[in-house]
């Protein structure tokens, strides 16, 4: 394992500046395969400091998350980059699958030492993640929370037509020739239209950080094939299928303007938890992360306080 200090230098108007004092960088070796991780220790531990693992979202990596972090500061917070994605390589054996991602988890806690008191954190694509790896094995962590949850089936609904258009763009950049197909992939104007699509904020200021955010990471994944069978488990699953094996107290965080998970979905979702609660937070849709992370933030607190170690 290898750890250095970090060089984050990002936008100091949405992110303090107190954050990178407080991060490492690290990689760790799981697999044949390099994982970059980032720690955000608290700035002073309390009887209340939780250790939480947080899992980001499709096409994404450990930035997008950065401004809920910053708005914790009494927590340890540990954040990888997904096999596959930001700068962890891809798995070097297996398919990018939800189940190949829960076994990424089990070593990357095993490998730092996490234990059953750790709280495990997924947004979006991360949520999926997360809430099939509880429902496989409990008792590993307590409790879970979901930020954006994929509540329902992606093929399924409204959505499916977007779905299944995805679905073909994702299976033609993977068959172009290499270059064609990255270009298709990295186009900035789509990454634009799906950046501005998502954005609910008026705050100019903001989106043009949101827009910069997503123009210098949403591209970082490690090759075409493995951002396919990524795609491909986040439209085949959702939370809702292991909803009744999460068998510990579960926070939902999700959006009021959510397009891709949907708020009729995340009632349904928190009816069919045991120890589930929702929060809605108004006026954002599935960038809570980067748009309303103070809220986000202070639910995860405040449901923390309720489930203490």
């Amino acid at each position: 394992m290898e750890t250095t200090n970090s060089g984050h230098s990002p936008a100091p108007a949405f992110i303090s500046p107190g954050l990178a004092a407080r991060t490492t960088a690290s990689t760790v070796e799981l697999d044949g395969s390099t994982v970059a991780y980032w720690t955000y220790e608290p700035e002073q531990a309390t009887p209340e400091t939780r250790t939480i693992l947080v899992i980001h979202g499709f096409r994404g990596d450990h930035h997008g998350l950065l401004r809920v972090a910053d708005q914790l500061p009494g927590m340890r917070i540990v954040m990888p980059d997904l096999p596959g994605f930001g700068r962890s390589e891809a798995f070097r054996s297996g398919i990018h699958s939800v189940e190949r991602y829960g076994r990424f988890i089990t070593g990357f806690m095993a490998a730092l030492g996490l234990g059953p008191d750790t709280v495990l954190l997924g947004h979006s694509f991360g949520s999926i993640i997360a809430a099939h790896f509880v429902a496989d094995h409990p008792e590993t962590v307590n409790p879970l929370i979901l930020i954006n949850p994929i509540a329902a089936p992606a093929l399924e609904g409204a959505k499916g037509f977007m779905t299944r258009l995805a679905v073909l763009y994702y299976r033609l950049a993977a068959r172009l020739p290499r270059q064609a197909g990255l270009a298709l992939l990295r186009n900035p104007l789509i990454v634009r239209v799906m950046s501005e699509t998502m954005a609910k904020t008026r705050d100019r200021r903001l989106r043009g950080f949101i827009h910069g955010q997503h123009h210098a990471y949403f591209s970082a994944f490690a090759n075409r094939d493995s951002l396919l069978e990524s795609f491909t488990a986040s439209v085949n699953s959702h939370v809702a299928e292991v909803a009744h094996k999460l068998n510990l107290p579960v926070l939902l965080i999700a959006g009021e303007k959510d397009e891709i998970a949907a708020l009729p979905d995340q009632h349904r979702l928190a009816a069919l938890l045991p120890d589930g609660e929702l929060k809605v937070i108004p006026g954002v849709g599935h960038l809570i992360h980067y748009e309303t992370p103070g809220p986000a933030a202070n639910y995860i607190r405040n449901f923390l306080k309720d489930h203490p170690a």
